[in-house]
């Protein structure tokens, strides 16, 4: 959902230094798939439309599964495909056991998990257990009557003696986040459009309830979930007001800022739900995993590991997708992550998702191959989000071709999600092989050269770099397994090692304007990849390396010189 927004900004504020290198023993015990793996994120009604409706669907994404093996991820993690009425395009549910008309149907959806097998394909579904739609059945009975049986699986509270709200709660969407009944005289809860109710998993039924939809998509073939905003299923049960956030800016935050949502979200007891998810999950064996979406402060986002490494095997971590594009701030990012990491617990890593600018649109163009090798050569599991492996930018979307709820609640913020989630580009074809239609849902924009099949045939292409640099990764065990150590190193440059007892590699990147000079000490090294094409990779490093703007490079070291 769309939730990394302005008042997450205090994530790096709230950064202390870190040393210059921060490591993690050697794994001694064989890995799963999914943290040897890539996760690559698709949102369903951008990526390929099979039906000439200018929407995305499932049949689309199988046509174009053998892209994504010959890409080299392992798995895809789509977002919400249930049934909806699509006030939030699918984070608004009102079935949680089947298949939304416009992307296919449970046989479509069936037929993918058997086509993504056959190509050493996982599939991560997304999971939004904090709300359902106003029109499922669930909450329709709840609505009918304060003596439903259902009542008490949604928030509902008397108004104050006044008729007000029963606290000072914000909706993420603007506005108050209690909805007045007429008919029954109680306000409701939602923590986002009033059209989005917010389950009570305070309620032991809606956990069974839940936990059950989590066994249907388990046994149809599913290897794990993300859980969307894990960090706001439980609230206050006291039902206080938020304090003011004292920071905050009206003129460029949306209102939700104005609060410090301290009692509506990050409660205690979430972290007992999530392991309740968790052991649901498990028991259909090791290999399945949940993923968590928390936006809060590193301290707080280790805590949704678990106390026992038994909460979300990886609460997300946003850090590259909100932090400045600066070296020492990326660096002293990655350090804080890895220091903070508790034991057990398996890191990962993301540029962007369906709720942020893309990474082509919020650094230079010169950076944009670098902050792929810096993904893909972290430790722990990347995720790619469609379209960032060609380079596609965020899209201007006119006023009158807005489609997100947020955009029109308090349009003129840049809240807009609408710019990252356009058509994804196949060809250079009207409908850039998106769709047939000549109406897509959003508009595909301008930048027709930036596609597959263009970059396919340009061996000097991003996608092709892409392509090899997850082919490097499958070859060398030390980038999936290995640990990390960051290296001395000035700005714009980022430096660190991943070491697997014997093997290690360097990761260098520059991301200046210009060539700069990186000593190497003493040693003869040997650059195995480079995110410059033009770099020789059979010439044998010696003393220093010269780095081209924006350039990275994979280095082995072969030793030091003879004298």
């Amino acid at each position: 959902m769309g939730l990394e927004f302005a008042f997450i900004g205090g994530i790096m504020s709230k950064l202390q230094p870190s040393a210059q290198s921060s490591a993690s023993s050697d794994s001694t015990s064989p890995q799963l798939w999914w943290q040897k793996g890539i996760i690559y994120q698709i949102y369903p009604r951008s990526f390929a439309d099979s039906n000439e409706d200018g929407v995305g669907d499932l049949n689309g994404i199988i046509r174009h599964l053998d892209y994504l093996q010959w890409l080299g991820v392992d798995a895809l993690w789509l977002s919400p495909v249930y049934p909806s009425p699509m006030a939030d395009f699918g984070y608004d549910i009102s079935n949680y056991t089947d298949i939304d008309p416009l992307f296919g149907t449970l046989a479509d959806f069936d037929k993918l998990v058997k086509e993504a097998r056959a190509r050493n394909l996982h599939l991560v579904m997304d999971f939004v257990p904090n709300h359902t739609s106003d029109q499922h059945p669930w909450f329709k009975e709840s609505r009918s009557s304060r003596d439903s049986p259902r009542r008490d699986w949604y928030l509902w509270k008397d108004a104050k003696p006044d008729g007000s709200p029963p606290n000072n709660w914000l909706s993420m969407f603007g506005g108050s986040a209690w909805e007045w009944d007429e008919k029954t005289g109680q306000y409701y809860y939602h923590g986002f459009l009033k059209e989005q109710p917010d389950l009570n998993w305070r309620n032991p039924e809606v956990v069974k309830a839940m936990s059950d939809v989590l066994r249907f998509w388990l046994e149809r073939g599913v290897d794990g979930f993300r859980v969307d905003v894990l960090w706001h299923i439980i609230k206050d049960d006291q039902w206080r007001d938020n304090p003011p956030n004292p920071s905050f800016d009206p003129a460029t935050e949306p209102n939700y800022n104005s609060l410090e949502p301290v009692y509506s979200t990050d409660r205690p007891e979430v972290h007992e739900i999530t392991m309740e998810l968790r052991r649901v999950i498990e028991s259909y064996g090791p290999d399945k995993f949940v993923i968590g979406e928390v936006y809060l402060p590193l301290e707080k986002l280790m805590a949704y590991y678990g106390p026992k490494a038994d909460g979300a095997h990886m609460p997300y971590n946003f850090l590259l997708a909100l932090i400045d594009w600066q070296s020492s701030t990326i660096m002293q990012a990655v350090g804080q992550y890895e220091a903070l990491l508790p034991e057990g617990a398996w890191p990962n890593w993301v540029l962007g998702n369906h709720d942020k600018p893309r990474i082509a649109s919020r650094i230079k163009p010169h950076q944009v191959r670098g902050a792929q090798l810096l993904l893909l050569t972290l430790r722990g599991t990347p995720t790619m989000y469609y379209g960032d492996e060609l380079g596609m930018h965020d899209e201007a979307i006119a006023p009158t071709q807005v489609q997100d709820p947020f955009e029109k609640r308090e349009p003129g913020k840049g809240n807009g999600r609408d710019p990252e989630r356009t058509p994804m580009r196949w060809n250079q074809e009207p409908g850039a092989g998106f769709t047939s239609s000549e109406t897509p849902w959003l508009p595909i924009g301008d930048n027709i050269e930036v596609n597959v099949a263009s970059e396919k045939d340009d061996p000097d292409s991003i996608l092709n770099m892409v392509q090899q640099l997850i082919a490097i990764r499958r070859k060398y065990p030390v980038l999936q397994s290995g640990s990390y150590d960051a290296l001395p190193a000035s700005p714009p440059v980022i430096a660190f090692t991943r070491t697997l007892q014997s093997e290690s590699l360097h990761i260098v990147i520059n991301l200046g304007d210009s060539v700069t000079l990186y000593p190497m000490g003493r040693v003869q090294a040997k650059c195995i990849f480079s995110t410059d094409s033009a770099r020789d990779l059979d010439l044998v490093l010696m003393n220093e390396l010269a780095l081209a703007p924006g350039e990275g490079v994979i280095l082995t070291i072969e030793g030091e010189p003879a004298d």
